[in-house]
């Protein structure tokens, strides 16, 4: 790894990228969530459904230029060139290497979500929305380390799960705490709230599940099995960092889950209402530190290449 302004503007990129594909991907579930009770222009949920697709159409354009820049940055790395010549070298980057293959599916998929996003909600524009995610969620996931093991390895099909469950908490906490949610706190809009606030905590805590699961096989596999590697390596260190953070998260989503909510469910105050949605936002705020986090830790080379 080398620390120099390619290394720092690609890890930049692609921090970006995890953002956004974590909020299109949340505000994907917040739209499925609050449609029904959003139908009508005057209904307590539309104000909120109207940020989910707002949410969705920022965090989608984001995704496809922030990849786009990611693809420059890679290539003038690969070439050892500078950042305005690795235009020419970009062809060869998508049609000879690994990278430029898994970068197109990503790409793809990108753009498929983009145009979605733009689209009138209807069955047919949900499900292509979905299958345009996972791709990109595939494409991503072959960007990384796990690309080392081969297109068709078990390594590749974990970290895609990785990037989807990680990816899927992040996003219904960012795009919840910073955006949907705050518009769901009138008094007449508090069941929609309590509806939501728990289909959140539900597939957050079934996401966490999947993150430590595929985590735990990423940290083996990026260790050689080797607890050393945490201590002696940047990598170590920086997986370490990570894991605080995720811990961190975890606390917060825990607190919410067993303190506030019952108490939102119990009483339905403003004051339970609005903690729900400070503590969401804190808990946003942490998880966009650990998407930094780990585009540091996908771009750090894995312990158990450092200790030979």
């Amino acid at each position: 790894m080398k620390a120099d302004w390619l290394w720092i503007g690609q890890v930049a990129m692609a921090a970006l990228v995890n953002i956004a594909y974590a909020f299109a991907l949340g505000s994907t579930l917040y739209g499925a969530w609050l449609e029904k009770d959003a139908r009508t222009a005057v209904a307590p949920a539309r104000p909120a459904w109207l940020r989910a697709q707002t949410s969705l159409r920022a965090g989608s354009l984001v995704l496809v230029l922030a990849l786009v820049m990611w693809l420059l940055y890679e290539s003038a790395s690969i070439s050892g060139g500078t950042l305005p010549g690795s235009f020419g070298v970009v062809p060869t980057v998508l049609a000879q290497t690994h990278v430029g293959h898994a970068w197109s599916i990503a790409f793809v998929g990108a753009l498929v979500v983009a145009v979605m996003a733009l689209m009138p909600a209807s069955a047919a524009r949900d499900g292509v929305l979905w299958l345009a995610l996972i791709a990109t969620a595939a494409g991503r996931a072959g960007l990384g380390h796990a690309a080392d093991a081969g297109f068709a390895s078990a390594a590749l099909g974990v970290q895609t799960l990785h990037v989807l469950s990680a990816s899927a908490w992040s996003g219904i906490v960012m795009a919840g705490g910073l955006a949907v949610l705050p518009a769901l706190g009138a008094s007449t809009a508090r069941g929609v709230l309590i509806r939501t606030a728990g289909q959140v905590s539900n597939v957050a805590l079934f996401a966490v599940g999947l993150v430590l699961a595929t985590g735990v096989f990423n940290a083996l596999r990026g260790t050689g099995g080797s607890p050393e590697a945490l201590v002696t390596t940047t990598w170590g260190h920086v997986l370490i960092a990570k894991l605080v953070l995720v811990v961190l998260a975890m606390l917060l989503g825990g607190f919410n889950r067993l303190v506030v909510m019952p108490e939102l469910r119990r009483a339905a105050s403003t004051v339970a209402a609005r903690r729900f949605v400070n503590v969401l936002h804190l808990e946003a705020l942490v998880m966009m530190a650990v998407l930094i986090v780990a585009a540091v830790l996908a771009h750090s080379v894995p312990g158990y290449v450092l200790q030979g």
